[in-house]
């Protein structure tokens, strides 16, 4: 196991770093639990009790990963006041590329016009867009770039076992999007404590597909393609390794958590977050939750609640905002900023 701990003012980087606008984007086809009442054997109180979830979103056959990036790119942009010709960087964090390359960023690229950024994606599953975002905001503070667009779009759907009641009524699809530039005043994005367990990794992963299991007849048949995990199990280290980091992240930027205007988790299961708020010590109402109605979208799910509570006026300028989120890998991470000092 491995964490590794960002404090900017420590390694006495020269430039702050603001999210200067932020879009999501989900798509039209919503499924509720009474749909998948009809599916496989499972009932509403059934799901909402173990997870919280009441309906998530669905994209269409036609619909891919970076088309739902695009869009949430767009609404970033809008909400920034630039265009796509200032865009330096582009990097999406997903887990569900439309293809194995070329990456999902250079796809976007070219939806969005931005033709002067330059395109990666990260794969860190449910944790990838704070890992993004912490890549970067490294390149804005150092002075190499001034703007940056970084997105966590999933398609889930596409790799969801639609006879296993376990896993298939906890994902959605959708995207969220934030774009970063240097800011004047105030602290913008401060501390990040990001961790890794690779020993773990077979308590959730998708088997099929890689150089361990390249697609064939036999991988397809025995359903490798598909979301596999230890619900138990996760759900524990979770837990444990998100209230871990937030921790960290608060001791290292010398805040404690009443400090924190709101924390905004990935939304995994509503009982997840519980958990953490109990061990922290905090109030649940502390906490931004839109799990009921998106399920878990992984590497969209921070970015998508991200723009939810700051259109929704939850976050306000001036608010230090906690992103807390956990995935496959395993994978965790914790980022603490303060919301909309800019220029």
């Amino acid at each position: 196991m491995s964490v590794v701990s960002i404090n900017p003012d420590v390694m006495g980087e020269s430039r702050r770093v603001c999210i200067a606008g932020t879009g999501s984007y989900a798509p039209e086809r919503v499924m509720t639990n009474a749909d998948f009442e009809k599916i496989v054997d499972t009932s509403d109180e059934w799901i909402v009790t173990r997870t919280g979830i009441r309906e998530r979103h669905m994209a269409r056959d036609d619909e891919t990963t970076s088309d739902m990036a695009a869009e949430a790119a767009r609404r970033a942009l809008a909400a920034a006041g630039i265009g796509p010709e200032e865009v330096q960087m582009i990097v999406v964090a997903t887990i569900t590329p439309d293809m194995p390359f070329p990456n999902t960023g250079c796809l976007v690229q070219d939806k969005i016009g931005a033709r002067g950024a330059f395109c990666f994606d990260v794969e860190a599953a449910c944790s990838g867009f704070v890992y993004a975002l912490e890549l970067g905001r490294q390149y804005v503070s150092s002075g190499a770039l001034d703007t940056v667009l970084v997105i966590g779009a999933e398609k889930m759907s596409s790799m969801t076992d639609w006879t296993d009641r376990s896993t298939c009524v906890l994902f959605g699809d959708g995207a969220g999007a934030a774009v970063l530039r240097p800011c004047r005043r105030g602290r913008g994005l401060m501390t990040s404590v990001m961790g890794s367990d690779g020993s773990l990794a077979e308590l959730l992963m998708v088997p099929g597909g890689g150089s361990r299991n390249p697609t064939s007849h036999e991988t397809v048949d025995k359903g490798l393609h598909y979301l596999k995990m230890e619900g138990r199990e996760v759900f524990k280290y979770a837990v444990n390794n998100m209230t871990a980091a937030a921790r960290e992240a608060l001791e290292k930027s010398g805040l404690s958590l009443e400090d924190v205007a709101c924390v905004i988790p990935h939304q995994a299961n509503v009982r997840i977050i519980q958990a953490i708020a109990q061990r922290l010590h905090a109030p649940i109402e502390k906490f931004f939750i839109n799990v009921d109605r998106y399920g878990n979208t992984s590497g969209a799910s921070v970015g998508i609640a991200m723009d939810e509570a700051v259109r929704g006026g939850r976050v306000k300028a001036g608010d230090v905002v906690m992103l807390l989120v956990f995935g496959g890998g395993f994978t965790w991470g914790c980022s603490l900023l303060e919301w909309g000092k800019r220029s």
